[in-house]
Formats: structure tokens, sequence, C-alpha cells
């Protein structure tokens, strides 16, 4: 099979890129050139802007991609490039999404006012109403950001088979998200405690090692079955939050406390303004189900890969009021009394 990947050099692409070659699948990668690494026996690299698809058809087209994965369609207009550019080229178009798209996640979020959205979610479930969810936050960054729609135009040409597989949080290697940082940060510096907000300590929410959601974007690319499907990708159980914790505390070796505290009384980098009693929490049985998918690395070895990654791989820049840990013995110290 000859597939095409938009993006893919980055945390999870790489990982999807490795599992199609070794089935013995011909890729191409397109990207901008930017983190292309050491040469890859069997993947060709073509260099390009995602904003300019369109100039690249025609070269698209002597590629002749039977499919062609997008890793990271950020947006709408996203994903209506690819769309155009290799509509009557490719026979299916595979795109990676988000459990952000559920009306629950608007729920949790406070976006959406209304009563808690039953769960497990299926891939069925109602999206979100209000779009862009992070207009306005993070200087503007994200201000176009939304999966729906990017969804949507996946799923609506009628010349180009659709999937959409949507990920939980994912951590493992090379997660430039730095999903385990706060917690593994405060264990590694030999905190006495770890605060949690009281309302946070239950709160579930889907999580995937890396390799496993690789392992379920190569199967639904290379899988014709999964034409015009939705899948959803996730551990089969939702840790609380404070059994999330206390599995990494446990696989890095911490024997602290973990604390709970109303908001009132939580430090204010700490502080969160989530519904928390609205759980995400998923299905994830269709993948199962329809093509076969099983995790090949169990959830204490995910979390222990991430930790020893995280632990030689800090971010590059780390704000003070992160670890404001003053302000964290002060919420100690005042529980105390």
């Amino acid at each position: 099979m000859r597939v095409l990947v938009i993006g893919g050099t980055r945390f999870i692409g790489p990982l999807v890129v490795d599992r199609l070659v070794a089935a013995g699948h011909d890729v191409t990668v397109f990207h901008r050139g930017e983190t292309e690494g050491d040469p890859e026996p069997g993947v060709a690299h073509v260099h390009g802007d995602r904003h300019a698809l369109g100039e690249h058809r025609e070269q698209f087209a002597r590629l002749r991609p039977d499919v062609v994965l997008d890793m990271a369609p950020m947006s709408g207009d996203d994903a209506i490039a690819v769309v155009d550019a290799v509509s009557g080229i490719a026979q299916r178009l595979v795109a990676v999404s988000s459990i952000d798209v559920y009306r629950a996640y608007g729920r949790l979020h406070g976006s959406e006012p209304g009563p808690l959205e039953p769960l497990p979610l299926t891939e069925d479930s109602p999206l979100r109403e209000k779009l862009y969810p992070y207009r306005g936050a993070r200087a503007g960054k994200l201000d176009d950001y939304d999966k729906i729609p990017a969804e949507q135009a996946v799923m609506s040409d009628a010349q180009l088979a659709g999937t959409v597989v949507r990920l939980p949080a994912v951590h493992g290697e090379g997660d430039y998200q730095h999903r385990l940082f706060m917690e593994l940060a405060r264990m590694d510096a030999g905190r006495p405690a770890i605060l949690v907000q009281e309302d946070q300590m239950h709160w579930r929410w889907p999580r995937g090692y890396a390799g496993n959601c690789a392992d379920a974007i190569a199967l639904a690319v290379t899988d014709a079955r999964a034409a015009g499907r939705i899948y959803h990708v996730a551990e089969p159980q939702a840790l609380t939050q404070e059994q999330w914790l206390r599995t990494v505390a446990r696989l890095a070796g911490w024997s602290g406390e973990i604390v709970a505290l109303p908001k009132e009384a939580m430090p204010a980098h700490l502080r969160a303004q989530e519904n928390f009693a609205q759980d995400l929490v998923v299905d994830s049985s269709r993948i199962r189900r329809e093509l076969g998918y099983a995790e090949s690395v169990a959830v204490d070895d995910g979390i222990a890969r991430a930790i020893a990654w995280e632990r030689a791989h800090p971010p590059e820049r780390i704000k003070p009021e992160w670890l404001d840990f003053a302000a964290e013995d002060a919420a100690l110290a005042a529980r105390a009394r």
C-alpha cells in the first residue's frame, strides 16, 4: 500500500510511520523539513507548507497514494486543503482528531451550560455546539483550532472515503506537551505532598500510551474496513486523577502524600476552574471489535516509559509559577492548623 502522511515528524507521527514501514508499506511524509532527522529506509520525504498543499497536487498525483493520513488537521481549513489536494487521487483519507469534540468537553470547561452528559461517550455522542474552544487564549495561537469542522471536511467528500481517529490524552516518549511534568517535577524534588483540588480527585478522563495510539492509527490506515468510520482510542479504564497520581507515584518511586484541598484553599497556580463533575470517559470498543485493536504495551509499562523520557527530556522553558513550592507549603501549613 502507498501511504502519504501529512505531518508525522513529531511525537506519535514517527511511531505511526515506523509501523507502516515495518508492515511493508510504501510511505511518503509531507512536512516542512524542520524535524526530518536521520534518513529512514523505506520513507520518502516531500517538503512544503501544509497551508499551500494545493501547489503539490500534481506531485501527489505522481505518488499515487492509496491512503492519505493527516496527523494534525487543526481546523476546518486545514482539512479542506488536504481534501482538495488529494480528492480524486487517493482512495481514503484518515484524520487524527481528539475527544475534545464532544459536548461533554464543553460542559467540563463551562463553555456550554446544561446537564451533565451521559457516559461513556460513544463515537455518536453529541458534539460541542460552540466552536473554537480556545479562541482568545494562549495569545491567539489557537484561535482557529477546532477538530469538529476538520472532521466534517474529512467525512463529507464524495470522491474520498474518510476515517477519523479520536485520541485521548496521550503520554509517552516525545511528548512535547510534557503531560507528566507537573507531577513528576514534584516527585523528583522530594516534595512531601502533591496538592489536588477536592472536586478533581475523582474526575476521570481517557488516556493512552503513544505507542498504542500509533498502533491504532496504523490499523485505521491499512484496514479498508475503516472507511467511513469514526473510532475512539483509549485505555479500557479511565483512571481518576487520584488513581493516575498514585500510579505515577508508584512507578516513579515517590512515597509522599496526595492531599485534597477545597478549591478556595488551593494555591493560585494550581487552582482549576473546570466543572469536574463532568467526567470524560469514552467507549473504545468499536475499534477493538471492528479492526481487532488491542494495546500491545500494558498501562504500567507505558507510564514507566513516559516517566523515563520526561526525566531525560524536561521542558526547555519552565515558568517559575509552575513550581511555586512556597505557595504549596503555605497551603499545606494552613491545612494543618
